[in-house]
């Protein structure tokens, strides 16, 4: 936030010299028109070349006029950009914040780079020598015109989406783009949209220089579009073709991985890809996973034959959720991270939260936590989280995570500091506790040692959620994903 205010400051003190600088424009549109007022001429102009012609007071008032109206929209534009920006700063939600302050950044010191040196001087002055031949004059009107009419550089050419590029993982999915071969012409950057799933408009998700972006944090299940664009000086091109794009119906195949094209029928597989910017969406930024390649005359097709695929690869049963590890990013620094990232303990005699890397807003999903360690009888918190939880303290102690905590003894369900349903049963070292979130029927249920642990824990969840662990020094964990639902859940399902 106090980057940008302080970009804001720049460009709010550009945004004040171009106001001053209409209003010099404006009074010199006046001064220009006085020149015209002063006695009736009594000899032809070519007789009596002190009197001022029509074309020598209208072509200056008229370029006046014109640098006034490119004045004028340049300025509206920027303090739209400022408005917009002083809402963002006013966000409460600061993953939301953080996950779109680059890109406007970016385009705040774009935009005040645009009032570049020159951008503020009047191209007209209103001092004309009444006493002199207007040959100088004219000449001046001459380099005027010369100055605007000059042809611009192109646009650039609409880019092309690299489709062997484009790849997904569970609920992330990676673009690439570049542009045409032979296109000579410079771009200064690129945007990204995405429409909103429901054929609604699109929204800019990365605005850069960079030919690749990774989203994270997708909806799962769902479908929408996606297209790019890029700019220079001289303006936007047209947009690339669409891409339609689903997301992986929480479904996961044995860390197998495919290259495009896939056919829908395959589109539990992923292949992972690097990355060279990313940018995470939270649910008013709603996004998708998986591209389902449709055709038509705007959109590309990346549907292949079964026939090469199935050669190629020994497809297997799709029993699986979502693959996903620790996220050392989000996570307290009292953590201590091992195995990749799927164990974790940490190094404090205080509660220390660690999240998931995937969010779910959609679907069933479950996994499973082995105690590695557990010693002096500890209360370590299992189950899932907002973004922004507390991270100091004991998960479920706020009102931003839904937990179970367990001792060698007994467990209580907890939810803004509110605990309920006390359970006999605990953990020792070697037990398995299974959290299994289904978003379908908005419920949250746990297990020990694959035996459900008291009631369903919460009902109604709604929005995006987090597995998340908290535990001190005591504790050490390993996640384990990619797991089937267990029995106890799939039977009660079926009834």
């Amino acid at each position: 936030q106090s980057q940008l205010s302080q970009a804001l400051n720049g460009l709010s003190d550009r945004a004040k010299e171009a106001k001053e600088f209409l209003v010099q424009l404006r009074n010199m549109v006046q001064q220009i028109q006085v020149l015209r007022l002063p006695a009736p001429r009594l000899l032809p102009v070519s007789q009596n070349p002190a009197a001022p012609s029509d074309a020598a007071v209208l072509v200056p008032r008229q370029v006046v006029r014109d640098q006034i109206s490119h004045c004028t929209v340049k300025l509206r534009q920027t303090t739209g950009l400022m408005e917009y920006c002083l809402e963002v700063i006013k966000e409460n939600d600061p993953s939301g914040f953080l996950q779109i302050s680059d890109a406007l950044i970016r385009r705040v010191h774009l935009t005040e780079d645009q009032w570049g040196k020159g951008t503020l001087t009047p191209r007209m002055t209103t001092d004309f020598d009444l006493n002199l031949d207007n040959a100088p004059l004219l000449q001046s009107i001459h380099q005027l015109d010369f100055v605007q009419m000059k042809v611009s550089s192109p646009v650039p050419a609409p880019p092309i989406l690299q489709l062997e590029e484009c790849c997904t993982h569970n609920n992330s999915a990676t673009l690439s783009w570049k542009q045409p071969p032979l296109s000579t012409v410079q771009v200064e950057g690129y945007i990204l949209e995405l429409d909103d799933g429901n054929g609604g408009q699109f929204r800019e998700v990365y605005v850069g220089k960079e030919t690749m972006c990774t989203v994270d944090g997708l909806h799962f299940n769902s479908t929408y579009s996606a297209r790019v664009k890029a700019f220079n000086k001289t303006g936007v091109s047209p947009y690339s073709k669409t891409l339609v794009l689903q997301t992986s119906e929480d479904t996961q195949s044995e860390e197998q991985t495919l290259p495009f094209p896939v056919p829908l029928e395959r589109s539990q597989l992923r292949r992972m890809s690097p990355f060279s910017s990313t940018l995470n969406l939270q649910p008013s930024f709603p996004g998708r996973s998986y591209f389902e390649l449709r055709s038509s005359a705007h959109q590309l097709s990346l549907h292949s034959s079964l026939q090469s695929l199935n050669s190629a690869v020994d497809i297997k049963k799709m029993v699986a959720v979502a693959w996903f590890s620790f996220d050392p990013g989000s996570a307290h620094a009292d953590i201590i991270f091992s195995n990749d990232n799927l164990t974790v303990t940490c190094n404090s005699y205080d509660d220390r939260v660690v999240l998931g890397k995937t969010g779910f807003s959609k679907g069933l999903h479950y996994w499973e936590l082995s105690i590695d360690r557990y010693d002096n009888h500890p209360d370590p918190a299992f189950g899932v989280a907002r973004i922004d939880v507390l991270k100091d303290a004991m998960l479920g102690k706020d009102d931003k995570a839904w937990a179970m905590y367990v001792d060698n003894n007994r467990s209580w369900f907890m939810h803004n500091n509110s605990h309920t349903n006390r359970t006999e049963g605990g953990i020792t070292k070697g037990a398995t506790v299974g959290v299994l979130l289904d978003l379908t029927r908005r419920t949250l249920t746990f297990s020990i040692n694959e035996d459900q642990q008291g009631p369903v824990a919460f009902e109604n969840l709604e929005g995006l959620f987090f597995p998340a662990v908290s535990l001190n020094r005591n504790v050490q964990v390993t996640l384990h994903t990619g797991l089937p639902v267990p029995e106890f859940y799939a039977s009660r399902s079926a009834m």
